[in-house]
């Protein structure tokens, strides 16, 4: 069931779902033409400590599972590749 769940969402959906939101949330305009997957969200300014918690409701909402303190990680939470990859092996391990 849970490798279901991982296959069913893509990688490539659940950027573009993390991109929306991101873009709806943060950059207000929806533009996001400098933004690549691997650009720093904390170093770029587009997330600080209230936007990563804003981040992980968002992550948990939408993906159904708790994002406990130990992964709240640049390298889980801090691009918009990392996210991805993280919310995959979240919902692989289920």
């Amino acid at each position: 069931m849970a490798d279901d769940i991982a296959s069913a969402l893509s990688l490539d959906f659940i950027k573009q779902q993390i991109v929306e939101f991101i873009g709806t949330n943060f950059l207000y305009d929806g533009n996001m033409l400098d933004l690549g997957e691997n650009t720093s969200l904390l170093e770029s300014g587009i997330l600080d400590q209230t936007g990563v918690l804003e981040l992980v409701l968002f992550l948990e909402d939408t993906y159904g599972f708790a994002v406990p303190e130990s992964d709240l990680t640049p390298e889980n939470l801090d691009s918009i590749s990392n996210i991805a990859n993280y919310i995959h092996r979240r919902l692989s391990a289920r």
